[in-house]
């Protein structure tokens, strides 16, 4: 839905604008209630004071410069020079992914904690094809040209999104993940010249292991910013009622219990630049 020349969209339950996250969102109170009633949506999720100095409880993980290998640690030059050694990474049509990227797909997914069960194959077709506007890497082992990692990547303008990152376990022992960051890295921030890459905002639900890994790895950082989030008035209600017991709730290995405590933990860190 396109509201005050913004493009917004619905995931899982909240409204999200549909923008890069330097594209600071502002919303009057008036303009708020009407985009939740226009989207029945549970709430609005946005934010505002893109990279700011000041550390804070929301962010994104960027990566605005390239230095090739300079910046690299002796470790991860070793482990992007052997991937690459094993691997071939290419930029690809979506129906490359489509065809090739089951297997990898369903294995990564297999590998996963989680009471969500995966796509079906045709499910998974249809999917990568009607994302054929995005950007698709896939990454073969040389010997048998199977491809065992992809990347589906967001293009806003100038800015590059890892929206969606899958690796076949079974070979992770030739570094496909560092061929395939390095590449990416290179292609976009050197040889396109893109403003930044980044691999999305900071979990709620759960740690991400990726975030920590292009930190540490690839020198991406954490770029600060504020979280809005309105709710429905309905939701703002349950959200009060049940924040006083949200370290309790997060001891629950329920699938609803689970949303309800992602949901308040969203609540503490939006408290959090109250203060």
């Amino acid at each position: 839905m396109q509201f005050k020349n913004v493009e917004w969209h619905n995931y899982q339950g909240a409204y999200l604008p549909k923008t890069s996250p330097h594209i600071n969102i502002t919303l009057l109170k008036n303009d708020a209630r009407v985009l939740l009633k226009k989207s029945r949506t549970l709430f609005l999720r946005y934010t505002d004071e893109w990279d700011r100095n000041e550390e804070s409880e929301f962010w994104y993980v960027v990566k605005d410069k390239f230095k090739d290998m300079e910046e690299l640690s002796g470790n991860t030059k070793s482990k992007v020079r052997r991937g690459l050694k094993h691997c071939v990474v290419k930029k690809v049509m979506c129906q490359e992914i489509a065809t090739k990227g089951y297997a990898t797909y369903k294995n990564a997914f297999d590998g996963y904690h989680t009471h969500l069960k995966p796509m079906s194959q045709k499910v998974f077709h249809d999917n990568i094809v009607k994302t054929s506007t995005y950007d698709f890497f896939a990454v073969y082992e040389k010997e048998s040209e199977k491809m065992i990692a992809y990347s589906s990547n967001i293009i806003d303008g100038d800015v590059c999104n890892y929206t969606t990152i899958k690796f076949h376990p079974k070979y992770l022992k030739l570094y496909p993940s560092y061929a395939l960051f390095y590449e990416m890295n290179k292609y976009y921030l050197k040889d396109k010249g893109f403003r930044y890459v980044h691999d999305g905002a900071r979990s709620i639900s759960h740690d991400t292991n990726i975030h920590t890994f292009l930190v540490q790895k690839f020198k991406f950082r954490k770029a600060y910013c504020r979280l809005h989030v309105v709710y429905r008035v309905e939701v703002k209600l349950a959200v009060m009622v049940l924040y006083p017991f949200r370290n309790i709730l997060k001891f629950f290995n329920h699938s609803f219990i689970n949303k309800i405590s992602a949901l308040l933990k969203q609540e503490e860190i939006r408290r959090s630049f109250a203060t």
